[in-house]
């Protein structure tokens, strides 16, 4: 039932009228790769904190700010490096499209010997080879975009940067509060306090694993299994430095209120 479902989307898809209208279109930005990215960090980042803190033996009002400052200034500077990064991204990608321009203009007849040995090594031969050249570089658009994307292997991503680090942003402080909801939350008592910000902490990572899973369409259990682990190992090791930390220096529970 489900395949012949999706088979009958693919063949609606596939209608030359559908075909056309989603060329035309062009290729549409989604900010869901950030914000899961952006997700996954959060949780780790402010999971640490709250295990370091806790393997420290911090205070509950510690424990509350440094997780907080942690989580506003973390998730600050993550979307910021995406934000440089993306427009770093857009930046090359405009260079290298003037030069390619330029050089067109300049010696087009070397341009044209490189189209035609990008398409030679895709097996095309004789006529058929010769009426691929010509049509390229008819347009010089369209002749310098085919280099960008063959000789180059660049594309302009259709992600602009403030929406990439907007994505980031939210979803690194939405997600990044859940280890520390049962902090601001009066529901369990002190005592229970680091074991209910694990178990939250533990079903954010499955769960945001199994969404990036999906987004890059990979294993879902692979890919939830995987962040679990790389989220349970920086824990592990925040907790371990706290409880070293606290052992080295002598702070008490007592001293840390």
């Amino acid at each position: 039932m489900w395949l012949h479902s999706k088979q009958r989307d693919l063949q609606v898809e596939h209608r030359p009228s559908a075909i056309r209208a989603r060329i035309s279109a062009g290729e549409r930005a989604s900010p869901l790769a950030d914000a899961v990215l952006g997700a996954v960090d959060g949780v780790v980042t402010t999971f640490a904190v709250v295990a370091g803190s806790t393997g420290g033996d911090l205070s509950l009002a510690v424990v509350m700010i440094l997780g907080m400052a942690n989580l506003i200034a973390d998730g600050f500077s993550m979307a910021v490096s995406n934000y440089l990064s993306t427009r770093s991204r857009r930046e090359e990608v405009e260079t290298a499209r003037e030069d390619e321009y330029w050089q067109v203009q300049e010696f087009p007849e070397g341009e044209e010997r490189e189209i035609r040995e990008i398409f030679r090594r895709k097996g095309f031969r004789g006529h058929v080879l010769d009426n691929i050249v010509e049509v390229i570089t008819r347009n010089r658009d369209i002749w310098v975009d085919t280099m960008l994307l063959e000789e180059l292997d660049l594309q302009k991503t259709a992600s602009t940067p403030l929406r990439s680090a907007t994505a980031t942003f939210l979803a690194f402080v939405v997600f990044g509060f859940i280890p520390l909801l049962p902090f601001f939350v009066p529901v369990f008592p002190a005592a229970h306090l680091f074991a209910a910000s694990a178990v939250l902490s533990c079903m954010g990572f499955a769960g945001i694993g199994v969404l990036k899973g999906w987004v890059l369409q990979r294993s879902l259990l692979r890919s939830g299994l995987q962040t679990f682990v790389i989220g349970g190992v920086a824990a592990a090791l925040a907790y371990s430095v706290g409880v070293v930390l606290r052992v080295a220096f002598g702070v008490s529970s007592t001293n840390a209120a």
